[in-house]
């Protein structure tokens, strides 16, 4: 909850077991030792005795080893621990992030593509994490351009997640707009052997996956992979994704540490195509489309060229075009610390990534790889200053994306066949940056922290341009460089008058540059030299509190305004041009609140009852803005000044009221019942149209047995329903553009809702369980 700090590997269950439990028996006698040195370093000695179990507090004092980039002093941060969500079937992102207050997410392309959105960082967005900055283990998972995919992430591999809300581009440099999110992988103390399970359901899921742990005072090793495949609920929506995960830390010395992190994913999945409303209403799980000729009410198709290069066109559906998703990323990271003393840590990493894209998803498919190096070092150091407590980070960062894509016309060939080269970009994206934060306790109850941060970022790119005619073939070169300097300064203020209550207020600045792809259409709507955009950036004022009255009860809140400048967005350019452009949109405001609530409210009655509580409140307008809207024959401007901003969703809870008996014949039984709200929310600027909201009642039970029935007790198991009333709901709808009618009058809504290339359906009723066994 809320605290404020200063090639793919396949593999199944029974060959894991065989590769990997000679390893267990091996390190075992070593590993016990380990495992009691773990357990004493977090703080708790356990011993039995007739099955009871004393438990004896340790208070550890000393420096963290953490950078500030870990737990950013001053900044509102909401943590998710694998207790919430490591006994339900784990598919996606969204199930790690469903009880985080300012925390909400909808379906992107694809199963794992979650597009987690925080204080509405991604609800404009159709794919991936956006406006964030992504680690894992401290190491970035966001590429320099600002991409991010959540494809990555398996939950069965992670212990836990920390969300640092607001902007952040102090400590994370450009795109943290919104913030940045910490995985946390699973320790290899923690695991003390080899664990293997499978996850099965409806719609033809099934989820192999095995995690290795090792680990003692001088290693803790961590080795996870997974095979997750399905025939999805909505027409060709089959997916097969592998995962692998691993996470080393070698201590050279008492002063020298290494830490290796490799994380691999490879995505197969069919992809459908988004609907408009009315086919949305009609026919959401796109039943009865294959052939495009006679196909039901409310199919979606693509119109393909024939011939790959120019002329006529044929309707044809996704699952006869082949469309999908054939995705690579690889990620590796090697990071040094050393103490040169008990005061100050030094750290230095270095992460090479690959993104190598094969994505036929709509009637052209893009390819290429997206080959990005990061390098940092940096320094935190613990002093005295005045008698009291002073932390101070400082650290620099390089990072380069070099990249090259093609982009290929599709025929109606089946099988995502590939027509004529429809253009070509080269280029980079490389950001330099420095950042410094001072955390002074200057009082027994306060702390101040002040921090600046600067990025100086090179983006250009040559895109070449191909056009087909029966007489031959025409190319165009255009050429884009720019060059930004962005500075983010910020300040905080902890008050802590209690052990009940903590106070914190905080403004905090953020940046984030144009990507390459937003330089080749000129505001003219001709096909050129776009440079003259400026970088979005936001000021954020946070205030809340956290209320600890008990050990029952834990209470956080937390407001926000947050004031946005020169927004990234596209918009037509007038009669007859090319397409739209990007520009930015001077102004507008993001307001809301956010709540966190963790309740037991009968803990002499019922011990193991629990309520957990999530709400945002996201209201977000523009204050200054005139969008440009174009027909065939005219373009008429309108001022969206007090408009809400399109895809925000306003009002988000999470309730679980969750049971997990804690002794007798029962213990180890539990489970939860689940209620997820969403609120209706605006498709387009003018707010004509809106996407319905829904209520989801999800139901969990779990059985971990106790220690005292001896093997039985390695064994987990649990069975879900999800969306228990069977409700038809949009996963994830991407904004629809207002038209102009030939009256020179905006677009209905009722003409709105034919737009097509927005909604995806949620999933209906689905059953799914799941058994893990520890060896």
């Amino acid at each position: 909850m809320l605290s404020i700090y200063a090639t793919p590997l396949r593999l199944s269950g029974v060959m894991a077991v065989m590769t990997l439990l000679s390893a267990v028996n091996a390190h075992a006698a070593t590993t016990q030792m380990a495992r009691s040195r773990y357990q004493t370093h977090r703080g708790k000695l356990v011993s039995s005795a007739k099955h009871q179990e004393k438990t004896e507090h340790v208070t550890v004092t000393g420096n963290s080893r953490a950078s500030a980039m870990a737990h950013p002093a001053g900044q509102t941060t909401y943590s998710s621990e694998r207790s919430s969500f490591g006994n339900q079937v784990g598919q996606s992102v969204a199930d790690m992030v469903v009880t985080i207050p300012g925390v909400s997410f909808t379906q992107g392309n694809g199963p794992r593509d979650t597009v987690v959105s925080v204080r509405g960082s991604g609800d404009r967005q159709s794919y991936g994490l956006k406006n964030l900055q992504v680690l894992e283990d401290g190491f970035p998972m966001t590429q320099p351009d600002g991409t991010a995919r959540a494809d990555l992430i398996d939950p069965h591999a992670y212990e836990g997640v920390d969300v640092f809300e607001g902007p952040a581009s102090t400590l994370y440099g450009n795109y943290a707009i919104n913030g940045a999110i910490n995985f946390r992988t699973r320790k290899g103390a923690d695991i003390h052997g080899l664990e293997v399970g499978s996850d099965f359901g409806s719609f033809g899921m099934f989820n192999n996956y095995a995690t290795l742990g090792l680990g003692n005072k001088h290693y803790d090793l961590m080795i996870f992979g997974s095979d997750v495949r399905g025939n999805g609920f909505i027409a060709n929506s089959r997916y097969n994704t592998s995962t692998e995960n691993v996470r080393l830390r070698v201590n050279l010395t008492s002063s020298d540490r290494l830490i290796l992190k490799f994380v691999n994913n490879v995505t197969d999945a069919s992809l459908p195509v988004r609907l408009s409303l009315n086919q949305y209403r009609a026919n959401p799980y796109q039943r009865g489309c294959y052939n495009a000729a006679d196909a039901a009410t409310g199919c979606a198709t693509v119109n393909l060229l024939v011939n790959g290069r120019y002329g006529t066109k044929e309707a044809i559906s996704p699952q006869a075009a082949g469309l999908g998703r054939f995705d690579r990323r690889t990620v590796v990271g090697l990071r040094w610390e050393h103490d040169f003393n008990a005061r100050t840590i030094w750290r230095n990493q270095f992460t090479y990534d690959q993104r190598h894209i094969d994505q036929p998803t709509s009637p052209v498919a893009y390819v290429g790889p997206y080959n990005s190096y990061n390098a940092s070092s940096d320094i935190t150091n613990h002093v005295r200053l005045a008698g009291k407590s002073l932390e101070t980070f400082g650290g620099i960062s390089f990072d380069y994306l070099d990249f090259g894509s093609q982009i290929y016309n599709i025929m109606p060939l089946g099988g995502a066949t590939r027509g004529a080269m429809n253009s070509e970009t080269y280029g980079h994206q490389w950001n330099l940056g420095a950042r410094f934060q001072e955390d002074w306790h200057f009082a027994p109850n306060w702390h101040v922290v002040v921090g600046l941060g600067g990025t100086y970022s090179d983006i250009g790119a040559t895109e070449t341009l191909y056009s087909y005619s029966a007489t031959g073939q025409n190319q165009r070169y255009i050429t884009a460089n720019r060059f930004y300097f962005n500075l983010a300064p910020e300040g905080a203020l902890i008050y802590t008058p209690s052990k009940k209550w903590i106070f914190h207020t905080r403004i905090g600045t953020a940046y984030g540059t144009p990507s390459s792809s937003n330089l080749f259409i000129t505001p003219q709507g001709q096909y050129g030299n776009n440079t003259q955009l400026k970088s979005q950036t936001s000021v954020g004022i946070d205030l809340g509190a956290d209320w600890h009255p008990s050990s029952n009860i834990t209470m956080q809140a937390t407001g926000f305004y947050e004031f946005y400048n020169n927004e990234l967005v596209s918009q037509s350019a007038g009669v007859n041009t090319v397409g739209a452009y990007t520009f930015n949109a001077p102004a507008s405001q993001h307001r809301g609140i956010v709540l966190g609530l963790e309740w037991k409210p009968l803990p002499a009655m019922l011990p193991g009852g629990r309520i957990k509580l999530s709400y945002t409140y996201d209201n977000q307008v523009y204050t200054n803005y005139t969008e440009v809207l174009s027909n065939s024959d005219l373009s008429r401007s309108f001022s969206r000044k007090g408009k809400y901003i399109p895809g925000v969703i306003p009002n988000f809870l999470n309730a679980r009221f969750l049971y997990d008996q804690p002794d007798g014949v029962l213990e180890g039984l539990g489970g939860y019942a689940e209620v997820t709200w969403r609120d209706s929310y605006w498709l387009d600027n003018a707010n004509r149209l809106k996407a319905p909201g829904y209520a989801l009642l999800n139901l969990e039970v779990h059985y971990d047995p106790p220690a005292r029935l001896g093997w039985a007790h390695r064994l987990h198991w649990y069975f879900e329903v999800q969306n228990v009333a069977n409700q038809t709901y949009i996963a994830g709808a991407t904004n629809v553009s207002d038209s102009l009618q030939a009256n020179g009058q905006q677009a209905t809504a009722r003409t709105l809702m034919n737009s097509t290339g927005s909604i995806y359906a949620g999933s209906p009723r689905a059953y799914f369980g799941g058994v893990r066994i520890r060896f």
